[in-house]
């Protein structure tokens, strides 16, 4: 398998952290949810106003000590869990499948008490990536860095992609290759709904796991991901760029964005299940493909590498995007296939006033 096991050791670069949270959210599929931004009309007279009077967004900040520990006091559990066992044991030890979304509002990033409990209780953490293994981060941050010897793109593309970049506030990512500027710019779609990659809970998981002394385990290298990212075709490039741009000068991607964010946080699998019919990700054949590629295609390896995590007799939590968790091709169904049994946990909604809290219940 691809997974790489790693004591915790400290943080990457801020640099490496952030092309790590942008990887991130685009692998996870909540860039195929992006088709479009701000809700600015390109070749309007609306849209030249709006950006001559681009109002940027006030850029995330971690919150302080004291404000960590007000968010921990409501921290509330989001997304979707699942307990697994060997059907083979008496279940008395167990690991556990979270479905993440890699992007997160500032008031989520703590995560609720059944999620801190289960991972306290894991043997070791596995992610998508390892956010805190600097070389992962050097490596990321080099495969998506802009190449000096690429063509061009047309005028006309370099033109529109400007001008996404200064109505996005996102000038720093003509560093990057691309169609990796425009995957960047989905990204930060959400961010005038406080909706950012810094807030996202693989974040916060990672720095738990550290914090308690417990390896961490990449499922994927990061070529599998960058392979999913960009491309050395020209042609493929100037495709994904103009595609990219139609969806960011059609105008709704915050409420796409938006709405798959109280999908995750409500545990709604179901409609996570049938995200292809709403999401207007997958109007063609080759979005069609593109999606079936960045999701089903790589739970196969993933669910391997938790597989070979679990054989070692070790009890691990595995925190991946949720739209890998769903369908008869997710992560929950693809280990029971493997002889695990797998039980979707049922969160219990945290009391206004403090009362003891409540045990987990699965079905």
């Amino acid at each position: 398998m691809a997974a790489r096991m790693l004591t915790p050791k400290p943080v990457c670069s801020p640099l490496a952290r952030r092309f790590l949270a942008l990887a991130a959210a685009l692998t996870s599929g909540l860039v195929l949810a992006a088709s479009p931004a701000h809700g600015v009309k390109t070749g309007s007279k609306a849209s030249s106003t709006a950006q001559a009077a681009v109002i940027c967004p006030a850029k995330p900040a971690m919150p302080t000590q004291a404000e960590m520990k007000a968010l921990a006091a409501q921290a509330q559990d989001r997304g979707l869990l699942w307990r697994v066992t060997d059907s083979q044991s008496d279940g008395a030890r167990a690991s556990w499948l979270y479905g993440t979304m890699h992007v997160g509002k500032r008031e989520w990033m703590m995560p609720g008490r059944s999620i801190v409990r289960a991972v306290q209780g894991a043997d070791q953490l596995a992610l998508e990536l390892n956010l805190l293994d600097p070389e992962v981060g050097k490596a990321l941050a080099e495969g998506l860095k802009a190449r000096a010897d690429a063509p061009p793109l047309s005028a006309d593309l370099s033109q529109r992609l400007n001008r996404q970049l200064t109505l996005a506030c996102a000038e720093d990512l003509v560093r990057l290759r691309p169609e990796a500027q425009i995957l960047g710019l989905l990204a930060k779609t959400g961010s005038r709904q406080g909706l950012n990659a810094e807030y996202g809970v693989d974040v916060m998981l990672a720095g738990m796991a550290y914090a308690l002394g417990k390896p961490i385990t990449g499922l994927e290298a990061v070529q599998t991901q960058l392979n999913e990212l960009v491309s050395d075709d020209p042609v493929e490039i100037a495709e994904t760029v103009d595609d990219g741009l139609k969806q960011l000068e059609d105008g709704m991607a915050p409420e796409m964005l938006q709405l798959l964010a109280q999908v995750w946080a409500s545990g709604n699998a179901r409609k996570l299940e049938n995200y292809a019919e709403w999401c207007d990700c997958a109007n063609t054949e080759r979005e069609r493909a593109q999606l079936k590629r960045m999701i089903d295609g790589r739970n196969p390896g993933m669910a391997d590498g938790i597989a070979a995590l679990l054989q070692q007799d070790k009890t691990v939590f595995a925190a991946v995007g949720a739209l890998h968790m769903v369908g008869p091709m997710g992560l929950p169904e693809l280990l029971r296939q493997k002889g695990y049994r797998v039980e979707r946990v049922e969160f219990t909604p945290l009391p206004l006033q403090k009362k003891p809290s409540k045990p987990m219940k699965t079905e």
